[in-house]
């Protein structure tokens, strides 16, 4: 059987036109598109035995969303968050692609074993497709290219402590011999970068309040990103044949290095949050642990910097780094910001705060510029531009019915993830997700909610090298 849905805003090509998107219910993929709405008579949806035209006008139809950075934690933390749990969060908020980060699961995807336990546990609990980042620490290098033949879609390492113990930082040099070891095969190499100069005074903030949002992100300052990016850019004015990514960029200060390495032709590129570009440090009040991770959320004017760097192209993709834990690990009885776990919850929220966030910036952001940072782009990022992330005949049917001028507020107690515990509980938003389809089904909608069984995939196979 196949579906045809319609609107008279479809998002192809960048832009919004009226068309009807016939896919197949049994293959996943699209079959045709045909520029106008459809009528029910019309000869083309006998063509492709379609019974019903689903006009959802004017609600807008757009790419699902790919998120790039999603940690899971299954096995071994699943109470943090799970499968289910987060790809039900994700289907609600238009998301139909996931990559599940190498932590915070024990054990870590770092070997080969490591990933086979991973993928045992993710079977059948997914109701969005789910691919995989592999991890990099001190004592895998020969674990790399196993899993690159395996699927994962690339490697992510910590140039500082990770917070949990079995996830080990990297140096420079492991940088060097990691890119010597993978050079040539089709992957992608990325870093948490954050490193303390050694001149820090890592004993500056102790006699300072530790309930005060300034004393964490005085912890944390903005050369500890700059300090690590720099040595990035040298590894690859090394070796400029093998792509480096920064993970959650936070600092404005970065964005000119940044900007210099890509005009020099260097293969870098980076990332930012929807919480960087839509909370600010001015506005965290004391006590508030549920706003910590790290890097730290910074100033009111970076804020509006790292929007502009996303305009002008320097930052390519926007991800949630959806990075939970349960409520007493972050802090909610005492208050502690250094005692915290540091991460936001947002897997699912990211479509509509850049739609609200978006209108208020000079001039508008416009949906397709979302679906390119957040859809296109970043499923080239995983090595998935020849499936997903973009309304194109013959790639998956991975499909969202976006409202965008409904009005609604956000409470922790409606989100689907496991801990119920979100920077952004009371929150207004403009644009809200109808219907989330997978593979040409339906997963999600705001008036039945998540569908009573999973419809997602494992992506396991390998990247394909001209994606990189």
């Amino acid at each position: 059987m196949s579906r045809a849905i319609a609107s008279s805003q479809v998002l192809i090509d960048g832009q919004l036109t009226a068309a009807t998107v016939i896919v197949s219910s049994e293959t996943g993929t699209i079959l045709e598109i045909v520029p106008k709405v459809l009528k029910q008579d019309d000869p083309t949806l006998a063509r492709y035995n379609v019974v019903k035209v689903e006009d959802v006008s004017p609600k807008v139809v757009m790419p699902g969303i790919v998120d790039a950075h999603v940690h899971l934690n299954e096995p071994g933390r699943t109470e943090w968050e799970g499968f289910a749990t987060g790809t039900q969060a994700a289907a609600s908020g238009g998301v139909t692609t996931v990559i599940d980060m190498p932590l915070n699961a024990i054990p870590p995807t770092t070997t080969v074993e490591n990933f086979n336990l991973k993928i045992e546990a993710a079977k059948g609990q997914t109701w969005v497709d789910v691919g995989f980042w592999g991890g990099l620490v001190p004592t895998n290098l020969e674990d790399l290219k196993p899993l690159i033949r395996m699927g994962v879609r690339g490697f992510k390492g910590f140039l500082i402590n990770s917070g949990v113990d079995e996830f080990p930082a990297i140096d420079p040099e492991y940088i060097r011999k990691a890119m010597t070891t993978v050079e040539g095969e089709p992957t992608l190499l990325m870093f948490h970068a954050e490193m303390e100069p050694h001149d820090f005074d890592e004993h500056a903030t102790d006699n300072l309040d530790p309930k005060q949002y300034s004393t964490f992100l005085a912890s944390r300052p903005d050369n500890f990103e700059t300090l690590a990016i720099s040595n990035i850019i040298k590894c690859s004015e090394e070796n400029p044949r093998v792509p480096l990514h920064i993970v959650h960029l936070a600092t404005q200060e970065a964005v000119p290095m940044l900007k210099q390495a890509q005009e020099k032709g260097l293969p870098v590129s980076a990332e930012t949050c929807f919480h960087y570009l839509s909370l600010s440090a001015e506005h965290i009040e004391n006590c508030c642990t549920h706003f910590k991770c790290c890097p730290p959320i910074r100033s009111e004017e970076n804020r509006k910097n790292l929007w502009k760097a996303l305009e002008d192209n320097v930052v390519t993709t926007v991800v949630s780094d959806h990075s939970p834990c349960t409520p007493d690990l972050k802090g909610v009885n005492h208050m502690d910001f250094f005692k915290a776990w540091g991460g936001i919850s947002s897997v699912g929220l990211g479509l509509p705060i850049l739609h609200t966030e978006g209108k208020k910036q000079s001039p508008p952001v416009s949906v397709a510029q979302i679906s390119e940072w957040c859809s296109k782009n970043t499923a080239k990022q995983v090595g998935l531009s020849h499936r997903k992330g973009e309304i194109k005949v013959g790639m998956d049917a991975d499909l969202v019915v976006f409202d965008p001028e409904a009005k609604w507020t956000i409470h922790n107690k409606d989100v689907l993830f496991k801990n119920k515990v979100t920077a952004y509980d009371g929150m207004q938003f403009v644009g809200k997700v109808d219907e989330t389809i997978v593979g040409g089904k339906t997963v999600y909608t705001a008036a039945d909610g998540i569908s009573a069984e999973p419809k997602g995939s494992l992506i396991l196979e390998p990247r394909v090298a001209s994606l990189v």
